[in-house]
């Protein structure tokens, strides 16, 4: 992070303890991505753990500028989960 006159500014130890919660609660998130291969096909499990990978991606980034910004990532992780899930068994029939 960079403060307006252009000095780099090292987030507070709040924002840092906040971003590498945000984290924990991704990899966490992880366990639904996997195990939702109970109620859908391989290749969505697949699918899903690469969206998964893009968010971690995203965290890592937030995590170096924004630190906590990152608590946002596993809720939107969630998010996507939940409507994969919700849009298979509606439109694809999977079921458990």
């Amino acid at each position: 992070m960079r403060d307006p006159s252009g000095q780099a500014v090292r987030p507070s130890l709040v924002g840092r303890f906040l971003a590498w919660v945000g984290i924990v609660a991704h990899v966490v998130v992880l366990f639904f991505y996997v195990v939702s291969g109970l109620v859908m096909p391989a290749w969505a499990v697949g699918v899903l753990v690469v969206i998964w990978a893009g968010l971690l991606a995203v965290a890592i980034a937030l995590l170096r500028t924004r630190p906590p910004w990152t608590l946002v990532v596993p809720l939107v992780a969630v998010v996507v989960w939940f409507a994969v899930v919700s849009a298979g068994d509606a439109w694809l029939g999977w079921t458990a």
